[in-house]
């Protein structure tokens, strides 16, 4: 049992599982394993608080079938990843998630490599913030550590903005002295823009490139709501199973809630 479970006073932080890699692993072979809705229910059983997943346009990973077999049987939120495309925002609206994260997104790239321009949108994010919020589903945005992105965001009434962390999780993961300066940086980046994300009464979530090693700051960032993470996740699974590797990454979080408990 985890120290959230045990004592839910403590669980401060939502921990989403994002199991696109599942899909990717899957999709190598254009076979039926490993099956993404199997490792969401697994996930489930380790103490995610969330299931999250990525239906982009290409379907690289992430695949209909599994979007709809998430919906019949995903017991806690899901929060369902696109991108401001007609057809995927379709599926969306009609399936009727718990979140909606718009990012944006190109077929060049191996993974989301950037937050949206909402400072610059000519209404195409808008119009889909819109049209998402008036099926009832509650809306986050995917942006950079950015002043004038978050302002942009709470003009647009979205519930949640989720801070890309890819940055800091790049300078954290090396270990010279310089990194180790921009490491302080970047977290520091992430602190400011999140109190101000507190202060706009949105949800401060945060996600990308987040690791065992690296979480622990980040959790720890004041207003911190909800950690998105993927990748090392799938890559421990690999190692010791999904259920242990998402409960280890429960423990994590759970620990930076025990030490705010104490402070």
């Amino acid at each position: 049992m985890t120290l959230s479970q045990s004592n839910p006073m403590l669980h401060f932080i939502d921990l989403g599982v994002n199991v696109d890699h599942v899909a990717t692993v899957r999709q190598a072979r254009r076979t039926t394993e490993p099956d993404p809705v199997v490792a969401a229910a697994l996930a489930e059983q380790g103490g995610a608080d969330g299931i999250t997943f990525h239906l982009r346009e290409d379907r690289r990973h992430i695949q209909d079938r599994d979007v709809e077999l998430f919906m019949q049987t995903v017991r806690v939120r899901t929060n369902f990843e696109l991108a401001c495309a007609d057809e995927v925002l379709d599926i969306c609206c009609r399936l009727k998630p718990d979140w909606a994260l718009l990012v944006p997104e190109s077929r060049q790239e191996v993974t989301t490599e950037g937050g949206l321009d909402v400072a610059g949108d000519q209404g195409r994010i808008r119009d889909a913030v819109a049209r998402i919020a008036d099926t009832g589903i509650q809306t986050s945005l995917f942006l950079d550590p950015d002043p004038s992105q978050i302002d942009a965001a709470a003009r647009l009434g979205v519930d949640a903005v989720e801070l890309h962390t890819g940055p800091y999780a790049v300078a954290a993961d090396r270990h010279d002295v310089a990194s180790r300066d921009q490491t302080a940086v970047e977290l520091e980046r992430l602190r400011t823009v999140g109190q101000q994300i507190v202060d706009h009464g949105m949800r401060l979530h945060a996600g990308h490139g987040l690791t065992y090693a690296n979480v622990r700051p980040v959790a720890a960032i004041a207003g911190m709501r909800e950690l998105n993470i993927g990748h090392s996740i799938v890559s421990r699974a690999v190692m010791v199973g999904m259920k242990e590797a998402v409960a280890e990454m429960r423990r994590l979080l759970d620990s930076v809630s025990l030490l705010h408990l104490h402070k």
